[in-house]
Formats: structure tokens, C-alpha cells, sequence
């Protein structure tokens, strides 16, 4: 692992790191909050899965959460949203090839060599940063914004044992659901839509659910309102009987303004699920 910059924030340190990645074949960098309170030992950790066309700096230059997860004693984990570099495949479009990975594996061409996040966010980045640094395995949550908030409920929902609590920004709930949705999850996993579900949020409500708190916040003027669909998972969530705060909040839209203003909430919710894990 090599590391690029680390710099002193609220107490403790904001790093950026790269490493070589087994599950996409390449070279991955994320970016690490680390409290003060990680110099006496292991800390509890919040994983952020960024949104189409980020890297890992987007949401650790924008949306405000190392001063809440400093108050809170809390690590911050911002890996990047897909494999980048020579020879991984791309498309013209923003919302498919580098900068969308869409938190799946993909096993469709050209994508299928390197666009393997799900095992990178589940099983690659965790490996390396439980061994590297003070960080507690038994105590994570996990939050995203966009495609990461689809990333985060969908991967959250099959790993209830792994996950204190998940939350999202304006996350996309029912892909399937959609043609911009179908396209992306067909690209990537062929057409068989049964390989599909597994990375729809309101499917995975019906059949799953999630045992533990969720929080869910979007707001009344997000430009991507008619693609995220909310309100399906929202009726999925109260046919299950969910525990779940489903926010709609007025005049918001879909930047980083809007997730900077609620992320001392969604720090202050995990940090209740996780001090009492």
C-alpha cells in the first residue's frame, strides 16, 4: 500500500492511500478519516460509497463528515466508485464504465475483467484496512449518496450481520424498474434480470429487509427524483414492518449541498447503532 498525502483534521488524520486491488486487477485509492481516538486503539468505522462520476475525493473534500466522525470517535472509509487506469474499459456516457461501477460484478464484455466492486467494497478493501489500521471489524456502518446510497442499502441488506445500521443520500431504490436503470444492470450482468435483483434496493426490502435502523434522506427537488424512486421502497419498507426514517426534505436537490446539511444526522445515527452494537 502506498500512501499518497495524509493530513491533521479535527484531531486526527484524512489520508489517501493506493493500493493493488485482487478483485478489480488494479490499481484502487480510497480515502481514510482516522479520529484521534485511533492512535489508543481500534475505532469504529462508517463506510461513504460515492455517487456516478466520483472518486473517493468527492465526498472527503465536500460533504463534511470528518468533523462530525471526529466528535463522534468515528473512522470514515471513501473508497473510489470503480476500477480506473490503462485498460479498463469505458463509455462515453457518465453513467456507465469508470466513475459508475454501480457496486456490482460485472460479468458481461467489456466490463467483466475489471468492474468487480461488489467484491472489492465487500471483501478486497475491508481485508486490507482491518490489517492495516485501527479499526473494528465488529463495529461498522455503512451510508453512500446516489448510486453509492444504492450501493449501501443493496449491499447492506446482504450482509444484515456485518452492518450495525445503513443510511443513504438520494440513493437510486429501484433500478429494475427503470430504463435508465436496465441499462446500466444489463450492461454489466447480461439479460438476465434474475441476476438483476440482488442490486435493486426495493426488491431486496420485499425479500430481506434489513435488521437494524435505517435512515433515508431526499430531497422534494432532486433533478434524479423520477429515477431514484423512492417511493417504491418506501411501500416495500412499510409492507415489511421496517424499522426506517424515509425523509423527503423540502427544497433539497441532489449536490452536495444537500448532503453536507444532514451528515451531522446520519454520523450522529450510526454513532448511536454502533456504540450500542
Amino acid at each position: 500500500m502506498e500512501t499518497i498525502s495524509e493530513n491533521k483534521a479535527f484531531g486526527g488524520t484524512q489520508g489517501v492511500y493506493k493500493h493493488r486491488s485482487d478483485a478489480t486487477g488494479g490499481d484502487m485509492t480510497f480515502g481514510l478519516f482516522l479520529p484521534g481516538e485511533a492512535a489508543d486503539g481500534p475505532v469504529p468505522v462508517l463506510w461513504y460509497l460515492s455517487g456516478l462520476t466520483c472518486t473517493h475525493e468527492n465526498a472527503m473534500s465536500k460533504a463534511g463528515a470528518q468533523g462530525w466522525a471526529a466528535e463522534q470517535g468515528i473512522a470514515v472509509i471513501f473508497p473510489d466508485t470503480s476500477p480506473r487506469g490503462e485498460g479498463v474499459a469505458d463509455d462515453e456516457a457518465y453513467d456507465l464504465g469508470q466513475g459508475a461501477g454501480f457496486y456490482v460484478n460485472a460479468t458481461e464484455s467489456p466490463w467483466a475483467p475489471h468492474f468487480k466492486m461488489w467484491d472489492y467494497i465487500t471483501e478486497d478493501l475491508p481485508d486490507l484496512v482491518f490489517k492495516t489500521f485501527a479499526l473494528e471489524r465488529d463495529r461498522q456502518a455503512i451510508t453512500g449518496h446516489s448510486m453509492g446510497g444504492h450501493g449501501a442499502l443493496t449491499i447492506a441488506m446482504q450482509h444484515p450481520d456485518r452492518f450495525a445500521s445503513v443510511s443513504a443520500f438520494a440513493p437510486i431504490c429501484n433500478p429494475t424498474d427503470s430504463d435508465w436503470g436496465r441499462k446500466q444492470l444489463g450492461a454489466y450482468l447480461g439479460a438476465d434480470e434474475s441476476k438483476w435483483a440482488p442490486h435493486d434496493a426495493t426488491l431486496l426490502m420485499r425479500d430481506k429487509g434489513f435488521d437494524g435502523p435505517m435512515l433515508i434522506d431526499t430531497g422534494t427537488d432532486d433533478q434524479f427524483g423520477d429515477l431514484l424512486k423512492t417511493e417504491a421502497l418506501a411501500h416495500a419498507a412499510a409492507l415489511r414492518r421496517q424499522e426506517i426514517q424515509l425523509r423527503m426534505q423540502p427544497g433539497y436537490d441532489h449536490s452536495y449541498f444537500f448532503v453536507s446539511s444532514f451528515m451531522e444526522d446520519h454520523i450522529t445515527f450510526h454513532a448511536e447503532a454502533l456504540y450500542s452494537a
